[in-house]
């Protein structure tokens, strides 16, 4: 149940960065220097951080889904679901911390 819910949240709050994405792309067509003013914005360690925890949304949203694809699709895929669910969370662990270190070196390199 919990993988469920993890989905639905990492799906809204990707549908969310998204909508916010296309709004202060949107403001460049209104004025150059408000969307200048709102990428400086972006340029701040705690935006950073949310850039991690986006990757994180992506990721997990992204494996899970394909394992949901496989339970759904595949005529062994609701034995081997809990297998498949083990097998998502390694990769993503794995993948995560990998993604999440260099984010965090490049972070505090440009923080300095």
């Amino acid at each position: 149940m919990w993988s469920w819910v993890l989905h639905r949240i990492t799906g809204v709050s990707i549908f969310f960065f998204l909508f916010v994405h296309v709004l202060d792309t949107a403001v460049i067509r209104v004025n150059e220097n408000t969307y200048t003013e709102i990428i400086d914005t972006y340029k701040t360690p705690i935006i950073g951080l949310m850039e991690i925890g986006l990757v994180f949304c992506v990721l997990y949203h992204a494996l899970n889904g394909l394992r949901v694809i496989l339970v759904d699709f595949w005529s062994k895929g609701a034995k081997y679901q809990r297998q498949m669910l083990w097998a998502i969370l390694t990769v993503f662990a794995i993948v995560f911390i990998a993604a999440a270190v260099r984010m965090l070196q490049i972070l505090i390199t440009h923080a300095l």
